[in-house]
């Protein structure tokens, strides 16, 4: 028998000695101890002590199994008692947009509609003559009146400026706006798109008011305007302050591509701190080939194969309009509303695209590897949605892709159903309940509300919601519009409570303590297609972690709104701590 010797390099002999058989393999870099580790595992377990290494988390015990890994160079966080969650993660933020809202000068809250009028005339004393006066996203259902300006009193408020009040594809014009914008009586759409111009029923004329096509208004913007470095401080400072307010994760879901490429220069630099998952806009109006080349374009960016910090999960587009416009498509009408300025008693809003549009657009989405997902707002356009991927779901399943559904806000228990069936999960924002339930009950009625953000029967019934906000204006958690903090979110979604309203919406839709914590991390990864790597504090998962002020698992309810971030890590490294 001959005996043949291998020559082991020497460094490759010591880094295996101290990987397989040295104590220093096991020293941790980072111990949190005497604390409420809330793991968020399939048991939602809970533990004292947590260990990190290298960016992960190498072990979650008792104090006394966890401190067996400390070495002379780790560091230890004692936690006295405090509770410890993975790390939060936001569904649906529009950070690039929002962070330069306040660029140019301060924009006030407002609640009325003299509050509106007020900061117009301000604007119109120091915007040049001629220049744009705009005013995005003040929703008239948080209005008092809870209705748009007239043409005639933005008229009075800025008579030398054009004035464009606009709520995502609605709008109110004053009489420049409508004439520099060609909106004159025998105004059309054209393009193949929706929306209309609403018309004075004596005379034919433009009221101001636009439906669904906000593309048509000629604005620019007036005031400072921020350059490339600008944009890019801006948003570091949101990121900054979504990691203050417990975010080591978010979704943006309808990145432009030069939004993505900001992202890629960040990341690039170094200076991306928490993870950024992004669903790429893709426009549904014009030649169907021309739609599909985009969609596959997106599935060749190399950020679909993207690490931990960077990545193309999906398309984002848009379905129907909105509940806070009058325009998310239902499946009864929406009924004759002074509210929403509607007349015809059989409206049932605005359904953007039809589905031999649809079929073709999901299904290039799905068998290119991506993720689809659209604003679907109302449940005639939730419904639209779930018939088209149950139809593809009959030749290639489809749950592999997480097929989504953005905001999913009026749903059915036979929608709930099919969530479940097909693997389709849904991007909810809580803060929507909480802010417009006085105007929905209002327009609706309590009983037709019985499916609105239906949480618990989702989570019953095996389907995967995840929490997010819709921030799209200011940074501050609490003052942007749809406030971004989840603790307030978690409130809403245990308590089903809302600004202004007596009592709760539907409380059997209620979540437990538990399931709201899981809304926000396990579920979200999962929807990120994260879940190997983040979304609860296991061994192996990459050390993202926040410590709280307040146990939200046992404090008096109300409580867990006002909850504030002491400290947050990512993989293993404090990126903010509350002074």
């Amino acid at each position: 028998m001959t005996i043949r010797f291998v020559l082991v390099p020497i460094t490759l002999f010591i880094s295996l000695f101290l990987t397989v058989s040295s104590p220093l393999a096991q020293q941790a870099d980072l111990i949190l101890h005497r604390g409420k580790i809330v793991t968020v595992d399939a048991k939602f377990s809970i533990a004292e002590a947590v260990a990190v290494k290298s960016g992960r988390i190498v072990k979650v015990g008792s104090d006394r199994e966890i401190l067996q890994l400390k070495g002379p160079h780790t560091q230890t966080v004692d936690l006295g008692g405090k509770a410890v969650l993975p790390g939060l993660m936001d569904s649906h933020v529009h950070p690039a947009d929002a962070c330069l809202t306040e660029f140019d000068h301060p924009i006030p809250e407002m609640e009325t509609i003299q509050d509106v009028l007020g900061y117009i005339q301000r604007r119109a004393a120091v915007v040049k003559e001629g220049e744009w006066i705009q005013l995005r996203q003040v929703f008239i259902t948080r209005l008092r009146e809870q209705r748009y300006p007239t043409k005639e009193e933005l008229d009075r408020a800025a008579p030398k400026h054009p004035v464009a009040f606009s709520t995502g594809p609605d709008a109110s014009l004053n009489s420049l706006a409508l004439k520099l914008s060609g909106m004159y009586r025998d105004f059309k759409v054209t393009d193949g798109g929706p929306g209309y111009i609403e018309k004075d029923p004596a005379n034919e004329e433009p009221t101001g008011i636009l439906r669904s096509c906000t593309r048509f208004v000629k604005s620019h913007p007036s005031g400072r305007q921020p350059n490339k470095e600008d944009r890019k401080q801006r948003l570091l400072e949101l990121l900054d302050d979504y990691l203050a307010t417990g975010f080591t994760s978010i979704c943006d879901r309808d990145a432009s591509e030069d939004e993505i490429q900001q992202y890629r220069e960040l990341h690039r630099d170094g200076k991306l701190k928490l993870r950024v998952s992004l669903s790429q806009h893709i426009e549904t109006i014009g030649p169907m080939e021309d739609i599909q080349r985009n969609i596959r374009r997106v599935a060749g960016d190399p950020l679909v194969k993207g690490g931990d910090w960077l990545k193309i999960i999906g398309i984002k587009t848009y379905l129907d309009g909105g509940m806070l416009t009058g325009s998310a498509y239902m499946l009864a009408p929406w009924g004759v509303s002074k509210i929403y300025s509607i007349t015809d008693p059989q409206y049932r809003g605005v359904l953007l695209i039809p589905r031999e549009r649809l079929l073709p657009i999901v299904k290039t989405t799905l068998e290119s590897g991506l993720q689809f997902t659209a604003h679907t707002v109302g449940d005639g356009a939730v419904h639209s949605l779930l018939d088209v991927y149950e139809e593809l779901n009959k030749t290639r399943p489809i749950k592999q892709n997480r097929p989504c559904i953005t905001h999913s806000n009026f749903m059915s228990q036979d929608a709930v159903r099919k969530l479940a069936q097909l693997g389709v999960v849904v991007d909810i924002q809580p803060a929507w309940l909480y802010l417009d339930t006085r105007t929905l009950v209002g327009q609706f009625g309590y009983d037709r509300l019985r499916f609105f953000q239906p949480l618990r029967s989702i989570f019953e019934g095996g389907g995967i919601a995840g929490g997010g906000s819709d921030h799209m204006q200011k940074i501050g958690s609490l003052r942007s519009v749809n406030p971004y903090n989840p603790f307030l979110a978690m409130w809403v979604t245990v308590t089903r409570q809302a600004k202004g309203y007596d009592g709760a919406l539907h409380p059997e839709e209620a979540l437990t303590r538990e399931q709201a914590i899981r809304f926000y991390t396990r579920n979200n990864a999962y929807i990120l297609f994260q879940e190997k790597q983040t979304g609860s504090l296991e061994a192996g998962k990459l050390a993202d972690l926040i410590v709280l002020d307040t146990d939200i698992l046992t404090c008096p309810v109300d409580d867990i709104r006002k909850t504030q971030v002491l400290q947050t890590y990512v993989a293993g490294k404090m990126v903010f701590e509350r002074k």
